[in-house]
């Protein structure tokens, strides 16, 4: 972490991706002569101990030209199915938090965020429901090959349409149909 206090990343983290507290300090580094305090908190949302760990360390600062540097793309927290995807969606909007980017690749339906820190966080479902047919499609579909990214959706259409009874693939379809695009043109320069 760098330009953020623990305890604002981990509220988003907790409204966006539903992440618990397992355990927070304010000095991970306590009884380590010399080491400087460092704030830490690590969270999940399952039964592991932990599936992210902020620390705060002193005297770090935002860099401005981040995007021309290498660095950690994004990450990425996988869903079992579209409602959740789309109930997940809900929950931080209602609190102002909305994606930069949604799109529907065929394989997967994703919706990018950007975090306090300005990491690009990626949450996804995958559209077959299972890795094996999704990992096909990635390999031999022509559309796929055409257009990676695939395709922009607005997700309040997405789930207008989903509220409406229209099933996950049926959804997918019409996404590839451009019945969800969104009002204003996404730029895919911002997960940069």
């Amino acid at each position: 972490m760098t330009t953020s206090n623990a305890d604002a990343m981990v509220s988003w983290y907790r409204v966006v991706i539903g992440m618990d507290v397992v355990h927070r300090t304010d000095s991970a580094s306590a009884g380590t002569k010399g080491a400087p305090a460092m704030k830490s908190v690590w969270v999940t949302n399952d039964e592991a101990n932990h599936r992210l760990a902020f620390v705060e360390v002193p005297g770090f600062s935002a860099d401005e030209n981040k995007a021309a540097h290498r660095r950690i793309q994004h990450f990425a927290f996988a869903y079992r199915t579209l409602e959740e995807l789309l109930g997940t969606y809900l929950r931080p909007q209602a609190q102002g938090i909305v994606p930069v980017l949604c799109t529907d690749a065929g394989a997967q339906t994703a919706f990018y965020y950007t975090d306090p820190d300005g990491n690009s966080v990626e949450l996804h479902v995958d559209n077959f429901g299972n890795s094996w047919t999704s990992t096909e499609c990635m390999r031999h579909s022509h559309d796929f090959a055409a257009k990676p990214i695939g395709h922009f959706v607005d997700p309040n259409k997405l789930v207008k349409a989903w509220q409406a009874g229209a099933s996950a693939s049926e959804l997918s379809e019409r996404a590839w149909r451009h019945e969800f695009i969104p009002d204003e043109p996404y730029d895919p320069s911002v997960l940069l």
